[in-house]
């Protein structure tokens, strides 16, 4: 039987230079940064589109920053494609079917890849999904956020019901798997008010759904302007009948903000925390790349101008980092406490190439704490360390 050890040397990430044997699942993200208009609650990288957008040069710049970046993830198959924003469906089909086709032709992309594309209800119409759908797109992720006009109008979405049910409609028309974004602790909103959002998203059939509650992130104008919104304790009921009600209908609250049905998991999110490799393309992406002795982190140039100019000059990376060893069990662990199944301490070891015990002290005192269940099969958060996670995290942080 498999033992968690308790006594260790002194830890590895002091002392050695990092060796990873085998290289994490890949996934490849494409950021498109534009939207019709910029909510008000977003602190994503995304910009307002003045007209149209320059999709054949921002086509042109993706696939010259791919090409860039080969090197790094050379015969690495790619198993899922995440188009995000901003708002993807902005590009044309036609688009994402060229890029695509370019993704197999430069990359080694697996042919069950989970290849997912968000919209917005503002953008939709059949003829468009189901042109997504034959291009190869094979997950819609709908940003719905609520279905009730006056919280779509608080929100400054672009869209209103209406829109939002054709929207979800087409989607399950179209698509086998797909998401519907919703939120809640929005300004105004009741417990049963949420609770309709998620009624009426489940008439649907969506095969996942994501639930966030609304926050006031930084350097957005909700922010600067901030709405008045549901008490706490009234947020933290809303959330319990929202997993309440989802649970009897099947859906598994998985991750911290995401439901699915069985079988229908999001690989891509997956991926992410199980501290998997993403390459990041497009105006801001993010990549995450682990190499034979080190994990490096990157950033693309944020703003389009500039990621145009630097895709010409041969210089698409603005920032590029590599993972200091002392601080890869809290960046693993950041992602991996998410999951309502934690995480196997084999993982742990494959994706930072450090023994488990480095942070058996830590394990032992969450466990105590009961924020955690420990044994040599599995490390999960109990449903208290899940509703304080970031209490939980503060432990595992480098000193």
């Amino acid at each position: 039987m498999r033992t968690i050890p308790i006594f260790a040397e002194k830890p590895r990430s002091t002392v050695e230079t990092l060796e990873f044997r085998a290289s994490p699942p890949l996934s490849l993200y494409v950021h498109v940064p534009w939207c019709i208009r910029k909510c008000p609650y977003c602190d994503f990288n995304s910009h307002e589109a003045a007209g149209e957008i320059p999709e054949r040069d921002y086509v042109a710049a993706l696939l010259q920053d791919l090409q860039s970046a080969l090197p790094l993830i050379w015969g690495r198959p790619v198993v899922s494609v995440f188009f995000g924003g901003g708002t993807p469906s902005l590009l044309s089909p036609a688009a994402i079917d060229e890029l695509l086709a370019a993704f197999r032709a430069l990359a080694r992309l697996t042919p069950d890849a989970e290849i997912t594309l968000e919209a917005n209800p503002g953008t939709a119409e059949a003829g468009r999904f189901a042109a997504f759908r034959a291009a190869g797109v094979s997950r819609l992720s709908l940003g719905i956020q609520s279905f009730n006009d006056a919280h779509l109008q608080a929100l400054g979405r672009v869209h209103d019901s209406a829109e939002a049910r054709h929207a979800a409609e087409l989607a399950a028309r179209h698509f086998e798997t797909f998401n519907l974004d919703l939120m809640y602790g929005l300004p105004g909103q009741t417990q049963a008010q949420a609770l309709a959002d998620v009624e009426q998203a489940l008439a649907f059939k969506p095969t996942h759904l994501s639930c966030y509650q609304l926050t006031l992130e930084p350097n957005t104008r909700f922010a600067a302007f901030p709405p008045e919104l549901p008490e706490s304790d009234h947020c933290a009921d809303m959330q319990e009948t929202i997993e309440a009600r989802l649970a009897t209908a099947g859906f598994r609250n998985y991750e911290t903000s995401a439901f699915a049905r069985p079988e229908w998991l999001c690989r891509h999110n997956l991926n992410y925390w199980q501290f998997g490799d993403y390459l990041g393309i497009g105006a801001g992406a993010h990549s995450k790349l682990t190499l034979h002795d080190r994990v490096l982190r990157q950033m693309r140039w944020k703003h389009p101008k500039a990621y145009f100019e630097q895709v010409a000059a041969g210089t698409p990376v603005q920032d590029e980092q590599q993972v200091a060893a002392r601080d890869l069990p809290f960046e693993f662990l950041m992602n991996a406490l998410r999951l309502a199944d934690g995480f196997d301490p084999d993982l742990f070891e494959q994706r930072t190439s450090l023994p488990i015990s480095v942070i058996v002290p830590q394990l032992k005192a969450a466990e105590a704490d009961g924020l955690l269940t420990v044994s040599a099969e599995q490390i999960a958060p109990t449903l208290k360390g899940r509703r304080f996670l970031n209490v939980l995290l503060e432990r595992f942080l480098a000193e």
